[in-house]
Protein backbone atom coordinates (compact mmCIF):
# COMPACT_ATOMS: atom_id res chain seq x y z
CA UNK A 1 0.00 0.00 0.00
CA UNK A 2 1.52 3.31 -0.87
CA UNK A 3 2.15 5.93 1.80
CA UNK A 4 0.18 8.79 1.89
CA UNK A 5 2.26 11.85 1.87
CA UNK A 6 2.24 15.19 2.98
CA UNK A 7 0.87 18.18 1.35
CA UNK A 8 4.01 19.57 0.77
CA UNK A 9 5.64 16.48 -1.22
CA UNK A 10 2.32 15.46 -2.97
CA UNK A 11 1.32 19.06 -4.66
CA UNK A 12 3.97 20.87 -4.65
CA UNK A 13 5.34 19.69 -8.08
CA UNK A 14 8.27 21.09 -10.43
CA UNK A 15 6.09 22.93 -13.06
CA UNK A 16 3.97 24.94 -9.83
CA UNK A 17 6.56 25.62 -7.09
CA UNK A 18 8.35 28.33 -9.38
CA UNK A 19 4.80 30.13 -9.21
CA UNK A 20 4.20 30.05 -5.36
CA UNK A 21 6.61 33.04 -4.59
CA UNK A 22 4.88 35.23 -6.86
CA UNK A 23 1.21 33.87 -5.80
CA UNK A 24 2.18 34.81 -2.32
CA UNK A 25 3.21 37.74 -2.51
CA UNK A 26 -0.02 38.30 -4.40
CA UNK A 27 -2.16 37.23 -1.72
CA UNK A 28 -0.58 38.28 1.34
CA UNK A 29 -0.27 41.73 -0.04
CA UNK A 30 -4.40 42.07 -0.23
CA UNK A 31 -4.41 41.50 3.50
CA UNK A 32 -4.10 45.74 3.52
CA UNK A 33 -7.05 45.75 1.33
CA UNK A 34 -9.22 43.72 3.93
CA UNK A 35 -8.26 45.60 6.68
CA UNK A 36 -8.94 48.57 5.00
CA UNK A 37 -12.35 46.79 3.89
CA UNK A 38 -13.53 45.93 7.24
CA UNK A 39 -12.44 48.56 9.96
CA UNK A 40 -15.08 50.79 9.90
CA UNK A 41 -17.91 47.64 10.15
CA UNK A 42 -15.78 45.41 12.90
CA UNK A 43 -13.63 45.80 15.93
CA UNK A 44 -10.10 44.16 15.22
CA UNK A 45 -9.50 41.31 17.43
CA UNK A 46 -13.41 40.37 17.40
CA UNK A 47 -12.90 40.12 13.61
CA UNK A 48 -9.92 37.92 14.04
CA UNK A 49 -11.58 35.89 16.36
CA UNK A 50 -14.49 34.94 13.65
CA UNK A 51 -11.52 34.83 11.03
CA UNK A 52 -9.37 32.33 12.90
CA UNK A 53 -12.35 30.29 14.37
CA UNK A 54 -13.92 29.73 10.31
CA UNK A 55 -10.20 29.28 9.15
CA UNK A 56 -9.33 26.75 11.91
CA UNK A 57 -12.86 24.67 10.89
CA UNK A 58 -12.54 25.60 7.20
CA UNK A 59 -8.72 23.63 7.14
CA UNK A 60 -10.54 21.06 9.68
CA UNK A 61 -12.68 19.88 6.98
CA UNK A 62 -9.97 19.98 4.30
CA UNK A 63 -7.82 17.62 6.42
CA UNK A 64 -10.33 15.64 7.14
CA UNK A 65 -11.82 14.95 3.27
CA UNK A 66 -8.39 14.45 2.69
CA UNK A 67 -7.15 11.92 5.07
CA UNK A 68 -4.54 13.80 6.34
CA UNK A 69 -2.52 13.00 9.70
CA UNK A 70 -2.80 14.81 12.42
CA UNK A 71 -0.29 16.07 15.14
CA UNK A 72 1.14 13.44 16.96
CA UNK A 73 0.20 13.85 21.18
CA UNK A 74 0.95 16.92 22.90
CA UNK A 75 4.23 17.75 21.50
CA UNK A 76 3.02 18.14 18.15
CA UNK A 77 0.44 20.14 18.92
CA UNK A 78 2.30 22.79 21.04
CA UNK A 79 4.61 22.88 18.80
CA UNK A 80 1.83 24.05 15.87
CA UNK A 81 -0.20 25.89 18.58
CA UNK A 82 3.08 27.97 19.36
CA UNK A 83 3.80 28.82 15.48
CA UNK A 84 0.36 29.94 15.28
CA UNK A 85 0.48 32.29 18.13
CA UNK A 86 2.97 33.63 16.99
CA UNK A 87 3.04 33.83 12.90
CA UNK A 88 -1.33 35.01 13.42
CA UNK A 89 -1.70 35.80 16.81
CA UNK A 90 0.62 38.07 18.16
CA UNK A 91 1.44 39.11 14.76
CA UNK A 92 -2.58 39.34 13.48
CA UNK A 93 -3.25 41.08 16.29
CA UNK A 94 -1.11 43.45 16.63
CA UNK A 95 -0.94 45.16 13.42
CA UNK A 96 -4.79 44.83 13.18
CA UNK A 97 -5.04 46.69 16.99
CA UNK A 98 -2.01 49.15 15.70
CA UNK A 99 -3.76 50.31 12.87
CA UNK A 100 -7.28 50.67 14.57
CA UNK A 101 -5.44 52.95 17.14
CA UNK A 102 -3.92 55.46 14.51
CA UNK A 103 -0.83 54.26 13.10
CA UNK A 104 -1.32 54.63 9.06
CA UNK A 105 -1.16 51.24 6.65
CA UNK A 106 1.53 52.56 5.32
CA UNK A 107 4.44 52.86 8.59
CA UNK A 108 2.31 49.42 9.27
CA UNK A 109 3.38 47.88 6.29
CA UNK A 110 6.92 49.95 6.44
CA UNK A 111 7.57 48.33 10.49
CA UNK A 112 6.75 44.85 8.66
CA UNK A 113 9.06 45.00 6.16
CA UNK A 114 12.26 44.93 9.08
CA UNK A 115 11.15 41.25 9.07
CA UNK A 116 13.89 39.89 6.42
CA UNK A 117 16.32 41.65 8.60
CA UNK A 118 15.42 40.15 11.98
CA UNK A 119 15.14 36.86 10.34
CA UNK A 120 18.86 37.16 8.87
CA UNK A 121 20.19 38.36 12.04
CA UNK A 122 18.36 35.19 14.16
CA UNK A 123 18.63 32.43 11.49
CA UNK A 124 21.88 31.29 12.28
CA UNK A 125 22.21 31.12 16.23
CA UNK A 126 18.77 29.46 15.91
CA UNK A 127 18.93 27.39 13.21
CA UNK A 128 22.34 27.09 12.38
CA UNK A 129 21.39 28.77 8.63
CA UNK A 130 24.37 30.50 6.99
CA UNK A 131 23.33 33.87 5.58
CA UNK A 132 25.43 34.95 2.72
CA UNK A 133 26.66 38.14 1.73
CA UNK A 134 24.55 37.66 -1.31
CA UNK A 135 21.66 37.46 0.78
CA UNK A 136 22.81 39.94 2.93
CA UNK A 137 22.77 42.33 0.33
CA UNK A 138 19.46 41.28 -1.60
CA UNK A 139 17.86 41.90 2.15
CA UNK A 140 19.48 45.20 2.52
CA UNK A 141 18.57 46.38 -1.41
CA UNK A 142 14.86 45.10 -0.51
CA UNK A 143 14.93 47.57 2.44
CA UNK A 144 15.88 50.37 0.60
CA UNK A 145 13.56 49.91 -2.31
CA UNK A 146 10.42 49.11 0.25
CA UNK A 147 11.63 52.92 2.05
CA UNK A 148 11.33 54.57 -1.28
CA UNK A 149 7.84 52.90 -1.88
CA UNK A 150 6.40 53.93 2.16
CA UNK A 151 8.57 57.77 1.77
CA UNK A 152 5.72 59.82 0.62
CA UNK A 153 2.77 58.56 2.91
CA UNK A 154 4.90 58.39 5.79
CA UNK A 155 5.56 62.14 4.83
CA UNK A 156 2.41 62.84 4.38
CA UNK A 157 1.16 60.94 7.75
CA UNK A 158 0.34 62.79 10.96
CA UNK A 159 1.67 62.12 14.00
CA UNK A 160 2.39 58.51 14.75
CA UNK A 161 1.13 56.81 17.87
CA UNK A 162 4.28 55.71 19.53
CA UNK A 163 2.64 53.06 21.59
CA UNK A 164 0.59 52.15 18.24
CA UNK A 165 4.26 51.77 16.39
CA UNK A 166 5.95 49.54 19.47
CA UNK A 167 3.03 47.00 19.02
CA UNK A 168 3.36 46.71 15.51
CA UNK A 169 6.92 46.30 16.09
CA UNK A 170 6.03 43.56 18.20
CA UNK A 171 3.93 42.05 16.09
CA UNK A 172 6.92 42.00 13.42
CA UNK A 173 9.00 40.16 16.19
CA UNK A 174 6.76 37.81 16.82
CA UNK A 175 5.65 36.72 12.73
CA UNK A 176 9.84 36.30 12.73
CA UNK A 177 9.84 33.97 15.62
CA UNK A 178 7.12 31.90 14.46
CA UNK A 179 8.87 31.82 10.96
CA UNK A 180 11.94 30.18 12.53
CA UNK A 181 9.79 28.29 14.95
CA UNK A 182 7.58 26.26 12.33
CA UNK A 183 11.45 25.90 9.79
CA UNK A 184 12.59 23.97 13.15
CA UNK A 185 9.62 22.19 14.73
CA UNK A 186 7.62 21.22 11.52
CA UNK A 187 10.21 19.33 8.83
CA UNK A 188 7.47 16.30 8.41
CA UNK A 189 4.44 17.28 9.50
CA UNK A 190 1.04 17.58 6.54
CA UNK A 191 0.87 21.50 6.69
CA UNK A 192 -3.13 21.00 6.40
CA UNK A 193 -3.61 19.87 9.59
CA UNK A 194 -0.44 21.77 10.91
CA UNK A 195 -2.19 24.99 9.78
CA UNK A 196 -5.21 23.99 11.22
CA UNK A 197 -3.70 23.73 14.79
CA UNK A 198 -2.15 26.59 14.16
CA UNK A 199 -5.41 28.57 13.69
CA UNK A 200 -6.49 26.80 16.89
CA UNK A 201 -3.54 28.41 18.67
CA UNK A 202 -4.20 31.84 17.30
CA UNK A 203 -7.84 31.42 17.90
CA UNK A 204 -7.07 30.79 21.33
CA UNK A 205 -5.00 33.68 22.27
CA UNK A 206 -7.44 36.38 20.31
CA UNK A 207 -10.77 35.74 21.63
CA UNK A 208 -9.91 35.92 25.13
CA UNK A 209 -8.30 39.40 24.74
CA UNK A 210 -11.51 40.48 22.31
CA UNK A 211 -13.75 39.58 25.14
CA UNK A 212 -11.85 41.29 27.60
CA UNK A 213 -10.89 44.59 25.40
CA UNK A 214 -13.99 44.83 22.99
CA UNK A 215 -17.65 45.28 22.48
CA UNK A 216 -17.95 42.70 19.78
CA UNK A 217 -19.21 45.20 16.86
CA UNK A 218 -19.51 43.33 14.09
CA UNK A 219 -22.29 44.40 11.38
CA UNK A 220 -22.37 41.52 8.81
CA UNK A 221 -22.63 44.09 6.21
CA UNK A 222 -21.72 43.26 2.86
CA UNK A 223 -18.22 44.68 2.73
CA UNK A 224 -17.34 42.84 6.23
CA UNK A 225 -18.86 39.57 4.79
CA UNK A 226 -16.76 39.96 1.35
CA UNK A 227 -13.62 40.83 3.84
CA UNK A 228 -14.45 37.84 6.13
CA UNK A 229 -14.83 35.06 3.04
CA UNK A 230 -11.55 36.57 1.58
CA UNK A 231 -9.28 36.77 4.64
CA UNK A 232 -10.62 33.28 5.35
CA UNK A 233 -10.20 31.54 2.27
CA UNK A 234 -7.18 33.51 0.29
CA UNK A 235 -5.30 34.73 3.11
CA UNK A 236 -5.81 32.55 5.55
CA UNK A 237 -6.08 28.87 3.70
CA UNK A 238 -4.46 29.68 0.25
CA UNK A 239 -1.85 32.40 1.38
CA UNK A 240 -0.58 30.63 4.90
CA UNK A 241 -0.57 27.13 3.13
CA UNK A 242 1.64 28.59 0.44
CA UNK A 243 4.11 30.45 2.86
CA UNK A 244 4.37 27.62 5.28
CA UNK A 245 5.27 25.55 2.37
CA UNK A 246 7.63 27.94 1.09
CA UNK A 247 9.43 27.99 4.89
CA UNK A 248 9.57 24.21 4.52
CA UNK A 249 11.32 24.35 0.87
CA UNK A 250 13.64 27.10 1.56
CA UNK A 251 15.70 29.21 3.68
CA UNK A 252 14.31 31.45 5.92
CA UNK A 253 16.08 34.47 5.23
CA UNK A 254 15.49 34.23 1.03
CA UNK A 255 11.77 33.23 1.96
CA UNK A 256 11.40 36.40 4.03
CA UNK A 257 13.22 38.42 1.55
CA UNK A 258 9.60 38.26 0.00
CA UNK A 259 8.02 40.22 2.58
CA UNK A 260 9.84 43.28 1.30
CA UNK A 261 7.74 42.97 -2.25
CA UNK A 262 4.25 43.40 0.05
CA UNK A 263 4.42 46.96 0.70
CA UNK A 264 4.86 47.54 -2.95
CA UNK A 265 2.54 45.28 -4.29
CA UNK A 266 -0.23 47.02 -1.77
CA UNK A 267 0.51 50.13 -2.62
CA UNK A 268 -0.04 49.06 -6.76
CA UNK A 269 -3.53 48.08 -5.48
CA UNK A 270 -4.57 50.37 -3.28
CA UNK A 271 -3.71 52.78 -6.58
CA UNK A 272 -6.32 50.22 -8.54
CA UNK A 273 -8.60 50.08 -6.19
CA UNK A 274 -9.25 53.23 -4.28
CA UNK A 275 -7.29 55.74 -6.23
CA UNK A 276 -4.23 56.26 -4.00
CA UNK A 277 -1.74 57.82 -6.48
CA UNK A 278 2.07 56.64 -7.07
CA UNK A 279 4.92 59.01 -6.97
CA UNK A 280 7.87 58.70 -9.56
CA UNK A 281 9.51 57.31 -6.29
CA UNK A 282 7.70 55.00 -5.08
CA UNK A 283 7.74 53.17 -8.41
CA UNK A 284 11.68 53.13 -8.35
CA UNK A 285 11.18 51.88 -4.75
CA UNK A 286 9.08 48.77 -6.29
CA UNK A 287 11.50 48.34 -8.76
CA UNK A 288 14.50 48.15 -6.20
CA UNK A 289 12.40 45.72 -4.50
CA UNK A 290 11.81 43.22 -6.66
CA UNK A 291 15.93 43.85 -7.19
CA UNK A 292 16.62 42.86 -3.53
CA UNK A 293 14.42 39.93 -3.62
CA UNK A 294 15.84 38.48 -7.00
CA UNK A 295 19.16 38.85 -5.26
CA UNK A 296 17.99 37.48 -1.67
CA UNK A 297 16.79 34.30 -3.58
CA UNK A 298 18.75 33.17 -6.04
CA UNK A 299 19.50 29.70 -6.04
Amino acid sequence: MSRRLPLSDASWSTRLAPLAPGLFVLIWATGFVVARLVAPHAEPLTFLSVRFGLTALVLTGIALAAGARWPQGWRGWHDAMVAGVLIHGIYLDAVFWAVHRGLPAGIAALVASLQPLLTAAVAGPLLGERVSARRWLGIAVGLVGAGLVLAPRIGASGGIPPEALAVCFCGTIAITLGTLWQKRKAAAVDLRTNAAAQFVGALALTLPLALLTEGGQFDFSTPLLLGLAWAVFGLSVGGILILLGLIRRGAVAGVAALFYLVPPVSAAMAFVLFGETLAPVQLLGMVVAVAGVAIASRG
